[in-house]
């Protein structure tokens, strides 16, 4: 009889049999240019407030906004290196998460449709979401941060593969 592992872990299963796929490097730069736009819009409303109400409580407002957002920066950086995905014959699995940590492990069978998406800010960057659907909605999953080209492949490659596995029920 083998003795059990000395550590399993139900957020990383089948270490060794799974390649991860990470998302773009750009995603980073993207979500730092909307976190920077937040921090902004934040800064100009209470700058704002400041000049026509002056009273000591702004500054300090506006300093705890600029340190939230450089500690928000460094969360997001890691936010986004904790982005991965990986394609199985029968599911695909999605992993995110720094804290609370995430895996979703979607059935082709299940998926309903294939959603790519990508806004302004994405576009600039070359990068797309390609978000799958099910019936149950807790079970959807998404990947951001995938060049166009990859985007295409999987959202052509999870349709054919939904319809193979759905023509069996």
């Amino acid at each position: 009889m083998t003795p059990p592992p000395l550590h399993v872990d139900a957020l990383t299963p089948w270490p060794d049999t799974v390649a991860w796929r990470p998302v773009s490097p750009k995603l980073i730069t993207v979500e730092l240019i909307a976190r920077g736009i937040g921090v902004v819009v934040l800064l100009a409303a209470l700058g704002l407030g400041w000049s026509l109400a002056p009273y000591w409580l702004w500054p300090a407002g506006m300093a705890a906004v600029v340190v939230y957002g450089v500690w928000r920066s460094f969360v997001t950086v890691r936010a986004v290196r904790a982005w991965g995905y990986a394609e199985r014959d029968q599911d695909l699995l999605v992993r995110h998460g720094l804290l609370i940590r995430r895996l979703s492990i979607v059935p082709y069978a299940r998926m309903q449709f294939v959603d790519v998406t990508a806004g302004p800010l994405e576009r600039a960057f070359g990068l797309a979401t390609v978000q799958l659907h099910t019936a149950a909605a807790a079970s959807d999953a998404k990947v951001p941060g995938l060049p166009p080209e990859e985007a295409a492949r999987l959202r052509d490659r999870l349709t054919a593969l939904g319809e193979d596995r759905a023509e069996g029920l």
